[in-house]
């Protein structure tokens, strides 16, 4: 089967992008989603996202993961899904699709920039050590004094994979407070196993978990990660995150075609 493809990449955070609504894709081959997604034998990237039809909205997210396996959602590919659609002249400016965590609104403007509404956040477990909260895919985040130096891979498995989180097992995120609105990133992600160059689910939650401990009073958050810059911005109520919007380029990469 002859596949034609497009590479989008969000601070770093890259992905295979097929148009899939004439439902040709083999989603349930593992095999096929995970070799396209290797960096070495395939063509590379931290997950592949289909584009499909739906009844009711613009279009329909289906993420995998980098290991073939579906997942929950993806911030960064879903601004990289925006800017893809607006490629395939599927929308213009701005879009409501569906994704595995509900329904989302975003916005594209003429530099690329893709501001994605997340889920509201209405459940946040707060412990002296770390914050866990999911914004559309499970997030640990904890304050780290060395995160140039930290080892994400190493320390990031061992928090993924212990008895905290069972056998779902939790993104992780490790924070350094730069401002009073600004924060660097680091963060491991689960079916990739490894370091991400930026992880937009990671930034949102990161900044969520940064106001309700009280690290910062702004409802307009940014963030460094590895790739680049994001901005989070929220309405916030007795506890509850609503208008949550993960903001940040999304870019073609390239596009070609590859024999599975």
């Amino acid at each position: 089967m002859n596949i034609e493809f497009y590479k989008y990449q969000g601070t770093g955070n890259d992905f295979v992008m097929i148009d899939n609504r004439d439902n040709f894709f083999p989603k349930t081959n593992v095999q096929v989603i995970e070799k396209l997604c290797d960096r070495r034998f395939g063509i590379g990237a931290d997950g592949l996202i289909l584009l499909e039809k739906d009844a009711e909205y613009d279009f329909k997210m289906v993420y995998y993961n980098a290991d073939g396996n579906q997942s929950s959602m993806c911030g960064n590919g879903g601004r990289c899904l925006v800017a893809f659609a607006k490629k395939l002249n599927i929308i213009e400016n701005s879009t409501t699709f569906i994704a595995t965590d509900g329904v989302h609104f975003a916005t594209i403007d003429v530099n690329g920039i893709v501001a994605l509404q997340m889920k509201n956040v209405d459940a946040i477990k707060t412990t002296p050590d770390y914050v866990f909260l999911d914004t559309g895919s499970p997030h640990h985040v904890q304050l780290s004094n060395n995160l140039k130096n930290c080892d994400i891979k190493k320390e990031g498995a061992a928090i993924r994979y212990s008895d905290l989180y069972g056998s779902k097992g939790s993104n992780v995120n490790f924070v350094t407070q730069e401002s009073d609105v600004l924060f660097s990133v680091r963060t491991y992600e689960r079916g990739v196993e490894d370091e991400t160059l930026s992880c937009g689910t990671g930034a949102t939650a990161v900044a969520i978990a940064m106001h309700a401990t009280g690290r910062t009073q702004s409802d307009s958050v940014f963030l460094n990660v590895e790739g680049g810059k994001l901005k989070v911005r929220f309405d916030v109520s007795n506890g509850i995150y609503t208008n949550v919007f993960l903001e940040g380029p999304a870019t073609f990469v390239y596009s070609g075609s590859v024999i599975v």
